[in-house]
């Protein structure tokens, strides 16, 4: 990739949640900086003492796994990784910018940064619209319960349709 700004989408789509942290794959960083994965990983290794456990951690077995599953890649053959990937939580990444000097490698960090904070804010947004629709609902039911009305059934019955319009689960 040239010094082209990488859309939030693409960033967007190579974040995991692993471990409960939101994360980004060795694998996936070395594309977007442009260099290859080993010698990103050689970088880290030289470097190791500024990536704490909280800053980055290999995937076990089975996360890769599942990881690979859920992402749709196959199983890698002769030539592929011999260990398992390096998950990179946001401040992990934050600190690749100190190991990893080029000008692509900056520019790169600094459009996953602001993705990294597009997401915490769509969290919080969601979080609150959450409490607030809470609350409405609270208000509505002792404002029912005040006035003899029968709110709650009626979101027992919402519930109930809103079930039946679920669509099937596939899998187990």
């Amino acid at each position: 990739m040239q010094n082209a700004l990488i859309p939030i989408e693409i960033i967007e789509n190579k974040i995991y949640i692993i471990r409960n942290h939101k994360v980004m794959l060795d694998s996936d960083l070395a594309n977007l900086y442009g260099i290859e994965t080993k010698n990103l990983n050689k970088a880290v290794k030289r470097n190791l003492d500024r990536f704490p456990d909280d800053f980055m951690f290999q995937l076990t077995d089975k996360e890769w796994e599942s990881l690979r599953f859920q992402i749709g890649t196959s199983k890698e053959g002769k030539g592929g990784r011999r260990f398992n990937p390096y998950a990179f939580t946001e401040q992990g990444v934050a600190m690749l910018s100190s190991v990893l000097n080029s000008r692509q490698a900056i520019a790169v960090n600094v459009q996953i940064m602001r993705t990294f904070v597009k997401l915490r804010e769509l969290a919080l947004s969601h979080a609150e619209m959450a409490k607030e629709l809470q609350e409405l609902k609270m208000n509505l039911i002792n404002y029912a319960k005040h006035n003899n009305t029968q709110i709650e059934e009626i979101f027992r019955q919402l519930d109930y349709l809103n079930k039946l319009h679920e669509p099937s689960k596939i899998g187990f």
